[in-house]
């Protein structure tokens, strides 16, 4: 195919993904029962879509936080004559509402419980990325979706992306040659930063719910909202934010299902805030065919290199970048060949691509047939980033089988952790703190043994 031909079909390719959003329900005549569990920047990205999708009718939002639900409700109320209740504890709203459909959009560490009730309550499940907070906890939510024959779409949206999807066309065409070593990375601007005061938790906020499962922690603005990625009771850092959106492109080229050897370094050279997560973070992903590193920083931003984002693709043909803003470019060996570029095609607020992902969740629903982001797909991408963090936090390489950690018992324990409240973890009153006594004994037991 010559060069114009191919970017011909791409366009084309492109115009009919960003068609998807216009399509309905394909067999039924009522619209499914929605709920949305997380009601901040991003729950709002995602409902936003479902509801311009047509297909659902929105019947409860739940949110521990009733200033982010109030808020929510305002832009709800000017979208749809829908009339949806509003709860503060997603197993009540489950209980009484009976969703069909449920958007998951909270802090990762709520991701599997919630995903795994859902889905035992009888509904489909569109979760946020990534899916887990630790790698036994990804296997049961696969398990969960699959003992129940639900679909449950993960929003690692670039496998909708025009450019994503012409990118990955173009790699697999062989253009860019054998594939030896591929380099991902997200390089941000920041600072030191400086710690931020506990406060007294504000009266809007159920702060003993918003912790759940995790460690109990006096309030601080610095972890709610938005902040709290980069504190490791709750999430895994840059790596298991960003990075999983590289590691699933990765993953979505390679016929291989997982690294077999992992090594991290990293360190908290520049910042001085209240965060425990990395701001530099080297990672070493070998695979049977070619090598995988990440690596990235959140201080030092410039102009100096041309992108501060993506994964480069090194070929024997040449480099193909994949970017986001960026779109991809491929920069051929021969300096006699010309540089082949496609820019993106992103969805606003934010540039993403969720109406696609979206369409391909109901779609998928009604056809019964996994999605393009399939739970199973979303848990492997995951699991790159959090063999990254279970080395750097261990200080040595790992092995892996693609079940578990190779003749490595320390490494193995942080396959979970246990939950606070669950009767393994001392559950404890800390300063600053008001949990009210065993909170998450009625937490759903999910099954984490392989």
């Amino acid at each position: 195919m010559h060069r114009r031909d191919f970017l011909s079909s791409s366009a084309k390719a492109g115009v009919a993904w960003s068609a998807l959003p216009l399509l309905t329900s394909l067999q039924r005549t009522e619209k499914y029962k929605l709920a949305l569990v997380g009601s901040g920047w991003w729950g709002m990205n995602i409902l936003r879509c479902a509801l311009k999708h047509g297909a659902c009718k929105l019947v409860a939002i739940a949110d521990v936080d009733t200033r982010q639900s109030a808020k929510a409700m305002e832009e709800i109320n000017k979208l749809t004559s829908d009339k949806p209740r509003v709860y503060r504890d997603y197993r009540e709203l489950l209980q009484k509402e009976r969703p069909e459909i449920v958007i998951v959009a909270t802090p990762d560490h709520w991701h599997p419980l919630i995903t795994i009730a859902a889905i035992e309550q009888g509904a489909h499940v569109y979760v946020e990325k990534p899916i887990s907070h630790t790698i036994l906890e990804g296997y049961a939510m696969v398990s969960a979706a699959r003992k129940y024959g639900k679909t449950v779409q993960v929003g690692t949206h670039r496998r909708v992306s025009p450019h994503n999807i012409s990118g990955m066309d173009f790699l697999r065409s062989g253009k860019a040659g054998k594939i030896g070593m591929v380099r991902a990375f997200v390089h941000y601007p920041g600072g030191a930063g400086k710690p931020v005061p506990d406060q007294e938790t504000p009266k809007e906020i159920d702060w003993d719910m918003w912790c759940g499962p995790a460690p109990m922690k006096a309030y601080n603005p610095a972890i709610h909202p938005k902040g709290f990625r980069n504190f490791l009771d709750y999430a895994n850092g840059t790596l298991g934010d960003w990075g999983i959106h590289w590691m699933d492109q990765i993953l979505w080229w390679t016929e291989e299902k997982h690294p077999r050897k992992v090594y991290s370094s990293g360190a908290r050279h520049i910042k001085q805030d209240n965060t425990d997560a990395p701001d530099t973070q080297n990672v070493v992903f070998e695979f049977e065919s070619f090598t995988a590193t990440w690596e990235h920083r959140t201080y030092a931003g410039n102009e100096a290199e041309k992108s501060n984002i993506g994964a480069y693709f090194y070929g024997t043909e040449g480099t193909f970048h994949m970017g986001w803003l960026d779109g991809w470019t491929f920069y051929p060996s021969d300096k006699n060949k010309q540089i082949i570029h496609r820019d993106p095609q992103l969805d606003l607020p934010d540039q993403q691509n969720i109406a696609g992902l979206w369409s391909n969740f109901i779609e998928s629903i009604e056809k019964k047939q996994r999605p393009v982001c399939d739970i199973e797909i979303g848990q492997r991408s995951t699991n790159m980033s959090l063999l990254g963090m279970l080395s750097y936090k261990l200080g040595r390489s790992v092995e892996w089988d693609g079940q578990k950690i190779v003749k490595d018992d320390a490494a193995n324990a942080l396959l979970k952790r246990a939950y606070r409240g669950s009767g393994s973890t001392p559950y404890k009153k800390q300063k600053g703190c008001t949990p009210k006594d065993a909170a998450f004994l009625s937490i759903p037991k999910i099954d984490i043994t392989l």
